[in-house]
């Protein structure tokens, strides 16, 4: 994995998650850029319908929900695998 997108317009729960995908990056040590993605055609062609939204290389992955700290970190160290 290269990059993890975070789709959302600015709300709390939209720079929550942004700030949880750098900090788990961080702390596992990997090479994985963070992208914060506001603009709603951006959102809608990658099948984001509710905020916030996480994508892995463009794969979403959760729509509308926060992950846990160690949940997201699993996910990456799964996906970073691959």
């Amino acid at each position: 994995m290269e990059k993890i997108q975070v789709y959302g317009t600015g709300c709390a729960s939209c720079e929550k998650l942004f700030n949880l995908a750098r900090q788990a990056v961080q702390e596992l040590g990997v090479d994985i850029e963070v992208e914060k993605i506001e603009d709603l055609n951006a959102m809608a062609l990658a099948g984001v319908m509710r905020t916030p939204g996480l994508a892995f290389d463009g794969r979403v992955v959760l729509q509308g929900k926060l992950p846990t700290l160690s949940t997201l970190k699993n996910w990456i160290q799964q996906e970073h695998r691959c």
